[in-house]
């Protein structure tokens, strides 16, 4: 029987342009499937947890106005750090101008869905449980390994999951902090596609 070499595995620094969209989308995909069972894994093993609950609408109305406010509050802060701040340091290393910047606003909307649902349901409705909202935080801002060469960006996804996990707590519904996840990634998402598409007509 053939061994396996795992001298051969070499690891490295993936440059982004290197990635055709193919891939990208398939990377991401797989990745918020993972974060979703992981996440259900997660709270399936929790005492005094469940996952239906999580989803509750008692709150009514108050569950769709705490997640636009937060999401029209963090927009509105993103905004003025765009305006006033030099864009390296905003920078993400051009990742999500590739999966945002010439997609249809159907896939946009979908992209930013899939993404709030799975990734909500392992932070907010697993990791928080568990952690809290603060060292939740510290975990959400380390995985978005992108922004930590910026403390100014660390510090801006550190407060936004802090402060997703406080309207959570606030509603007792997950799916507030999924509204304000949504609106946040989708309107970013539409910015970054059709503000480029200004541009290059301006040019």
């Amino acid at each position: 029987m053939k061994k396996f070499d795992f001298k051969n595995i070499r690891f490295g620094k993936v440059d982004v342009n290197d990635l055709n969209d193919r891939t990208l989308l398939l990377n991401l995909y797989i990745t918020q499937l993972l974060t979703l069972i992981i996440g259900i894994i997660i709270i399936f093993f929790q005492s005094n947890h469940n996952f239906i609950s999580m989803f509750t609408i008692q709150g009514g109305w108050k569950i769709p106005i705490w997640g636009t406010l937060f999401a029209i509050a963090v927009l509105g802060i993103d905004m003025l750090i765009s305006r006033w701040v030099p864009k390296e340091v905003s920078d993400d290393g051009g990742i999500n101008e590739m999966i945002f910047g010439r997609r249809p606003i159907w896939h946009i909307a979908l992209i930013s869905f899939i993404v709030a649902i799975c990734e909500e349901v392992l932070f907010r409705g697993a990791i928080q449980h568990a952690w809290g909202p603060y060292w939740t935080s510290i975990l959400f801002a380390a995985i978005h390994i992108r922004y930590l060469q910026h403390w100014l960006m660390t510090g801006m996804v550190f407060s936004i999951s802090y402060g997703l996990g406080w309207i959570y707590l606030q509603t007792g519904s997950l799916w507030t902090p999924i509204i304000a996840h949504f609106i946040i990634d989708f309107v970013m998402g539409c910015i970054l596609r059709y503000g480029k598409e200004e541009e290059e007509q301006s040019t």
